[in-house]
C-alpha cells in the first residue's frame, strides 16, 4: 500500500489559478458564508506586535460586544497564561488597538469600559469627508461654456494678423476684452473650509508608551554616608564570598569595586551580612547572563531604609496637666483644693470679716 493520497485537497489544488510555487505557502482561499471575521493586514502582519498580542486581538475582534474580555476571562478562554495575556494586552494598548477608558454612568458611579479598535490610525486620522466639495467643482464648469462664445475671436485674428499697418485703425477692438474680466457669471472660488485644512488631534492618548520612547535613565548605586575603611572591608569580602553560595556569582575584581559602596551602604544601614546574601542570591533568572547588573539592581532597588533610632521608637510624651490637691480645713474640716493646707474659703472670709470687727471696735 503507497501514501494516501487526500483527493479533495489535490482536486483543490488543482483549482488555484496559475502555476504553483515551488517553495512557501500555498492558499487555497475558499470564500467564508458564516462565521468570520474581518482582520485587517496592518495587525495581521503589524512589525512590532509578538504572535500571541496579534492572536489576542484576533481573539478580542471575533467575540461579540458585551464580553469580558479581562485577563481572566482570557486565560479561560486561552491556553496562554495570565502573564502572557497580561503582555498581549500591554502591546495592544501601546499600539492603540485596545484602549481601557474610564465612564461615568448617570447615577455617578464610574465604571471601566474596554474599547477595541480594529484599526486606530483612523481614530487618530480620519477619512475627509468629501461631500463639501461637490457642489463647489461643478461650479468652474460654466466658465469653460463661454469659451467657445470666444472662439470665434482667435478665428478672427488670423485675418487680421497679415494685415500690420490697420493694427492702428482697429486698436479699438482690444477695448472688449476687459469686459470678461468683471464678468460675475462664474462664482469666486469657496475656500476649503477650516475644518478639513487642520489635521485634528489623536482622540486618544496611549497609557502605556511605546517601545521605542526613550527610557528613563537608571538609578545610581546608593554609597554610603560615612565610608570606612572597615564598610569597605566588610563589603569586599562579602562580595567575594558569593561565589561560594551561587557559583553564578563569579565576579571580577572590576565588578567587586564597583558594587561595595552598594553592599556598604547596606551595611552602614545595619542590614545583616547573611540577610544582604540571601536577598541578592534567591530567585535568580535562568539563565543568568549578567550576574554584575543583576547585583547592581537589587542593591539599588531593595535598599532598606536606616534603623530608627530610640527616640524614634518611643512614644511623644503627653503634656503634663497640673492638679490642685484636696486639703482638709482646719477649723470646719471641710474638703477644698489649694496646693497648700489651711482654711477654706468661707472660713478665711470668716476669719477676716470678725478680725476687722474686733479692729473697729478696738
Amino acid at each position: 500500500m503507497g501514501t494516501r493520497q487526500n483527493t479533495a485537497l489535490a482536486r483543490a489544488l488543482a483549482e488555484v489559478p496559475g502555476p504553483l510555487p515551488t517553495s512557501g505557502v500555498i492558499h487555497i482561499a475558499i470564500p467564508h458564508t458564516d462565521r468570520f471575521t474581518i482582520v485587517g493586514n496592518h495587525l495581521a502582519q503589524h512589525p512590532d506586535l509578538s504572535c500571541t498580542a496579534v492572536g489576542i486581538a484576533v481573539r478580542i475582534q471575533s467575540l461579540p460586544q458585551g464580553i469580558e474580555v479581562g485577563i481572566k476571562a482570557l486565560a479561560a478562554r486561552c491556553r496562554e497564561g495570565e502573564k502572557r495575556i497580561a503582555a498581549a494586552l500591554r502591546e495592544l494598548e501601546a499600539f492603540g488597538y485596545l484602549q481601557r477608558v474610564r465612564d461615568r454612568l448617570p447615577s455617578g458611579r464610574f465604571i471601566t469600559r474596554t474599547v477595541f479598535c480594529n484599526q486606530p490610525t483612523a481614530l487618530v486620522h480620519p477619512r475627509r469627508p468629501a461631500a463639501p466639495q461637490h457642489p463647489a467643482a461643478p461650479a468652474p464648469h460654466p466658465a469653460p461654456a463661454q469659451a467657445p462664445t470666444s472662439a470665434p475671436a482667435p478665428a478672427q485674428a488670423p485675418a487680421q494678423v497679415p494685415m500690420p499697418a490697420p493694427a492702428t485703425a482697429t486698436a479699438p477692438a482690444p477695448a472688449p476684452a476687459p469686459p470678461p474680466e468683471p464678468d460675475t457669471s462664474a462664482p469666486p472660488p469657496v475656500p476649503p473650509p477650516p475644518l478639513l485644512s487642520a489635521h485634528p488631534g489623536p482622540l486618544f492618548v496611549p497609557l502605556v508608551p511605546p517601545p521605542t520612547a526613550p527610557k528613563p535613565p537608571p538609578a545610581p548605586l546608593p554609597r554610603p554616608n560615612e565610608p570606612t575603611p572597615e564598610l569597605d572591608r566588610a563589603a569586599t569580602a562579602l562580595l567575594s564570598d558569593l561565589r561560594r553560595h551561587a557559583p553564578q556569582f563569579t565576579l571580577s575584581e572590576t565588578d567587586i569595586r564597583h558594587l561595595v559602596p552598594g553592599v556598604a551602604a547596606w551595611l552602614e544601614r545595619a542590614a545583616h551580612p547573611d540577610a544582604i546574601r540571601r536577598i541578592l542570591t534567591t530567585d535568580l533568572p535562568h539563565p543568568l547572563r549578567h550576574p554584575a547588573k543583576l547585583l547592581k539592581h537589587r542593591l539599588t532597588a531593595l535598599l532598606p531604609p536606616p534603623l530608627p533610632g530610640a527616640h524614634d521608637l518611643t512614644a511623644p510624651a503627653r503634656p503634663r496637666i497640673a492638679v490642685t490637691p484636696f486639703q482638709t480645713c482646719d477649723d470646719c474640716d471641710r474638703v477644698f483644693r489649694s496646693p497648700t493646707p489651711g482654711h477654706c474659703r468661707d472660713c478665711r472670709e470668716h476669719r477676716a470679716h470678725r478680725s476687722e470687727a474686733t479692729r473697729t471696735a478696738a
